[in-house]
């Protein structure tokens, strides 16, 4: 994700503004005068056209912020009632992601346009090339009839200067699944029916249209009550915040959670259970096996393709296995998943093992809304170092090397990496469904949503490049996996 665009910006000054409310006496009152606070009278407006409708933004994003949907916004409610909605509400709403209305834009329809720069030349290239008839010649350019124009681009590649374009819906372009498009007003809208929960959308637009519905006041008022709750941090936070991993952990319980588990521990355990299946499918002569853990690819296979749910590993996540050791541990204990992706949110509704989820945005604006600094922390170690292979688990590539290292016949497989859900990997699984796995005889698929793994999450907030090169060096000096003892 771009994680230096202003929006990103926006988005976490709201987030620490909404910590420091909380901590307030008077959270409801504070929390309505964020969008005031950040615009007050006199000040420079720099995105919009005035200072009210920035206001009518900024308050959108508190919205979302305090855990609501945009949509079910009657606009005559104070951001005080809902600060104070927040703090009474026991489960989160559904469907983790709301579109701002007012920020959306509302782009021109995606198409494939003829630009200005059209010579209106001899040959006709585009015209020819064309096998839908949707080319004509208008005063000696050409235009293309959106009715009959098949978005097939051949005549952008025809054109020799360049002059046809394909205008894009970024949201709309960036969804695998075709789950937002425009409504009657023409503004971005969400099917959460076929909606994957994968994030594309929220890096995609640069209006900042769509967010996540927040979860941090809920994991704030149970820490205020003085609940036992329990961090569980994802293999990808290394190398997202400053420091090492057992900085970062004394930091959170700093914030006040009662204790910080690595979600490495259950990758090791995925990374066995899943081993030992590949083995007993192959023996029954099955073509292949997909991989488990992503959300983001276990909604595709939920609501989009059944055809390939026979090959799905029946082993759970990471996060399932570690949220019941919490539980076994500490049964009076919130579970609260940190993570990199909204994909997360929903796997965290579907499982009563798991109370919340915040991600990696709202835990940095934690952490400076609490003015709490990482690198000045003390190192606190875990009670069980987890694996090199657990904890590389966020990375392309390392579910499958997990489950190769923690297979005692390694030669047996062949991995198949799928980085990334888009429209073409997607068909490539569809077609894997059919003919099954042929690339060079692979039997084990490994497929992440995010194209690079977690570490580019919509929710991390860190350079892939560096966030990997840090996670990288911890990996290398972690122990190998190795059997739990009976």
């Amino acid at each position: 994700m771009n994680n230096n665009s202003q929006a990103i910006h926006l988005k976490k000054e709201i987030l620490i503004r909404l910590v420091k409310a909380f901590f307030s006496e008077n959270f409801p009152q504070n929390a309505r005068l964020i969008p005031y606070d950040m615009r007050p009278k006199g000040s420079e407006v720099p995105y919009r056209c005035c200072i009210y409708k920035e206001r009518a933004i900024l308050k959108d994003r508190c919205i979302a912020g305090l855990g609501f949907a945009i949509e079910e916004d009657d606009e005559t409610r104070l951001l005080s009632d809902y600060a104070q909605k927040a703090l009474e509400r026991e489960i989160p709403q559904n469907d983790p992601l709301t579109v701002l209305d007012a920020a959306c834009k509302g782009c021109v329809p995606s198409r494939v346009y003829v630009t200005n720069l059209c010579q209106g030349c001899v040959a006709r290239p585009c015209q020819s090339t064309c096998k839908f008839g949707a080319i004509s010649i208008v005063d000696g350019k050409s235009v293309i009839d959106g009715t009959k124009c098949k978005n097939c681009k051949m005549c952008i590649s025809a054109c020799p200067y360049n002059a046809i374009v394909k205008l894009v819906v970024p949201c709309e372009d960036a969804c695998p699944v075709g789950a937002i498009a425009k409504d009657e007003n023409g503004h971005a809208k969400i099917d959460f029916d076929i909606c994957i929960n994968c994030g594309k959308c929220i890096d995609a637009c640069p209006f900042a249209a769509v967010h996540e519905k927040s979860q941090i006041i809920d994991i704030l008022r149970r820490i205020k009550e003085g609940k036992k709750v329990i961090a569980m941090i994802a293999p990808s936070i290394v190398g997202q915040f400053p420091g090492s991993i057992y900085q970062l952990k004394s930091a959170i319980k700093k914030a006040g959670f009662y204790d910080v588990y690595e979600v490495a521990q259950g990758a090791d355990i995925t990374s066995l259970n899943e081993a030992k299946e590949f083995a007993e499918r192959m023996e029954r002569g099955e073509k292949f096996m997909t991989t488990s853990c992503c959300a983001g690819y276990n909604q595709l296979i939920k609501k989009h393709m059944p055809e390939i749910k026979p090959y799905v590993s029946t082993t759970k996540t990471p996060l399932f296995y570690t949220a019941e050791l919490v539980k076994n541990k500490v049964p009076d204990s919130i579970t609260v998943f940190v993570s990199p992706c909204v994909a997360k949110r929903t796997e965290g509704m579907e499982n009563p093992n798991i109370d919340f989820v915040m991600n990696y945005e709202e835990l940095g604006a934690l952490f400076v809304g609490r003015k709490i600094e990482i690198l000045s922390c003390e190192e606190e170690k875990f009670d069980k170092e987890s694996s090199k292979q657990g904890r590389n688990f966020g990375v392309t590539g390392g579910v499958a090397k997990a489950v190769q290292d923690a297979s005692d016949k390694q030669d047996s497989i062949k991995p198949c990496i799928i980085s990334g859900l888009n429209k073409d990997s997607i068909k490539q699984l569809k077609k894997m469904a059919k003919d099954g796995c042929n690339s060079d005889g692979c039997n084990l698929v490994e497929v992440m949503c995010c194209e690079g793994g977690c570490v580019r999450g919509n929710a991390t907030i860190n350079n892939s490049r560096s966030a990997y090169k840090v996670l990288n060096e911890f990996v290398e000096n972690s122990p190998e996996i190795k059997e739990p003892k009976k």
